[in-house]
């Protein structure tokens, strides 16, 4: 079903002729398949993450891995394929015109030069956030297909959801969460001009919701508690996070559906060698409603 959607040669990733074409494919996948990520729809479980192997990424024919800043997959593959189509089972394809030039399937490659930088062109340890929790229409999922592992193949995937993080929570903390005490701002993957971005970003809660099963809204890059007690909570979910967290190493094929809302997630350290065969995901967002988006959206499927 991927290779159905790679065959005409100048298909087009972003376009939404192509889009529409993967959603009918989704249609086509196997039950089993439709079925477990449907369930994840429905609830995310406790860890708000899935993880389905052995997908195709057309390994042989791929290229070498991406080595500039902001590497996006434009040209229809079978890795975008894959991605596009699990996204379409879980709602509808996004992107965000300030990051990555608002491409919809997204290379995340160690780039030379970059090593230390906190975001998806790096190579040191990652810290536990949440995608673009300083916007108003945040992504619901996170979906990152592997095409190739890095060569010593210790880079990680780390996991952590609120829903093994709570109970570990002072109810002092709890409410503190709570709490419009904490200011999100854009990630460095914004670029230049993310502070500018987000210069407006108005203070809100870390958790909102159910109190018994709350959303998250964090980055412990880019989250600025206001308040005395706002910090030591934020140090608290911090600790709570990494006392709970699960380490995923991908190989080829795997996929990982995270669940934005309930799931923060990070990267171990590892060792890029830039010989074409570095470390290589593919991201997408999804949005389980794109209506609700509308008002930000001059272009199909972008967020400004």
């Amino acid at each position: 079903m991927a290779r159905t959607l790679c065959t005409r040669g100048h298909d087009q990733v972003d376009s939404p002729e192509w889009v529409a074409r993967a959603r009918d494919a989704w249609e086509e996948l196997p039950v089993l398949q439709r079925r477990e990520v449907r369930r994840f729809r429905r609830h995310s479980g406790p860890h708000g993450t899935l993880v389905i192997g052995g997908l195709p990424v057309d390994q042989a024919a791929l290229p070498a891995t991406p080595t500039v800043l902001g590497s996006v997959q434009r040209r229809a593959t079978v890795s975008a394929a894959v991605l596009t189509m699990v996204a379409c089972g879980l709602g509808e394809p996004l992107a965000y015109l300030a990051e990555k030039s608002g491409a919809l399937v997204q290379d995340v490659v160690p780039v030379p030069g970059q090593e230390s930088f906190h975001g998806n062109a790096g190579s040191v340890p990652l810290s536990f956030h949440t995608e673009n929790g300083f916007h108003p229409h945040p992504p619901d999922y996170v979906i990152f297909l592997c095409l190739r592992a890095d060569h010593d193949q210790i880079a990680g995937m780390r996991v952590a959801g609120i829903r093994q993080a709570l109970p570990l929570l002072t109810p002092a903390s709890r409410q503190t969460l709570f709490a419009p005490e904490f200011v999100t701002t854009p990630p460095p993957s914004f670029g230049p001009d993310a502070a500018a971005t987000g210069s407006d970003v108005k203070p809100r809660p870390v958790l909102s919701g159910a109190v018994e099963d709350p959303d998250i809204r964090m980055a412990q890059l880019v989250t600025t508690p206001l308040t005395s007690r706002a910090a030591a909570a934020l140090t608290e979910f911090g600790r709570a996070c990494e006392a709970t967290a699960r380490t995923l190493r991908l190989t080829p094929g795997d996929l990982v559906v995270i669940d934005n809302r309930v799931t923060v997630h990070g990267r171990t350290a590892f060792h890029p060698r830039y010989d074409g065969a570095d470390r290589w995901l593919q991201r997408t967002y999804v949005t389980t409603d794109l209506r609700r988006s509308r008002d930000h959206r001059p272009l199909f499927g972008l967020i400004t």
